[in-house]
């Protein structure tokens, strides 16, 4: 019997093409992102540093290669960081449940250089007891620093879980209140090697 053609004999055709979603990579003062698009807008935004992706929540297949909405965000990530951009306008595809698109809608709310904490906007929502259930739709945020979960603390004000590390949650939050962020310095981790690396003088 003759072998199959490899799958590469077939590429996909313009119909595929065009329903696929594109990933890029995105540079940053707090490191790389991961950002990927759709033809209505962008899907997904995270530090390529983190653990637990939600890409692979995605359909259809992912990509490698760039769009309008994934260079328009570029644009507006190297403004944000500048301090020059305080309202992103790249379109989004976000995608999750009724409640989670919610809570993302009213997180989007929270103004630039502000706070909040997880109890006022459950209750903003209209779903006062459903604090936890918020605090994991937060979690689950596919887009950060556009949709701004970093501006979400506890009742204390104290900053809890990030999925780009708290470190970087606090940077961003530095970086609205009028912060650098070129004076932010690396992570923790990194600051730890450098001092390991450096040898005192004679």
């Amino acid at each position: 019997m003759p072998s199959l053609p490899s799958s590469r004999a077939f590429p996909p055709g313009p119909e595929t093409v065009s329903r696929a979603l594109v990933s890029g990579r995105i540079e940053t003062p707090l490191g790389p992102m991961l950002a990927v698009a759709s033809a209505k807008g962008i899907c997904l935004l995270e530090f390529a540093t983190r653990r637990t992706r939600p890409a692979t929540r995605i359909e259809p297949s992912v990509v490698s290669g760039t769009n309008a909405h994934i260079e328009r965000l570029r644009r507006e990530l190297d403004a944000y960081f500048r301090g020059r951009l305080r309202r992103f306008e790249t379109a989004l595809d976000l995608r999750g449940t009724p409640f989670q698109r919610a809570v993302w809608g009213r997180l989007a709310r929270v103004p630039y250089g502000a706070t909040t904490t997880y109890q006022e906007l459950a209750r903003r929502i209209g779903r006062p007891s459903a604090v936890r259930a918020v605090g994991h739709a937060n979690g689950r945020n596919p887009v950060s620093v556009v949709v701004p979960c970093h501006r979400l603390v506890g009742s204390d004000g104290a900053l809890h879980g990030y999925g780009g590390g708290l470190w970087r949650k606090k940077r961003l939050i530095d970086l609205e209140r009028g912060e650098s962020v070129s004076r932010a310095g690396s992570s923790p981790r990194q600051s730890r090697r450098s001092r390991r690396g450096t040898r005192s003088g004679p």
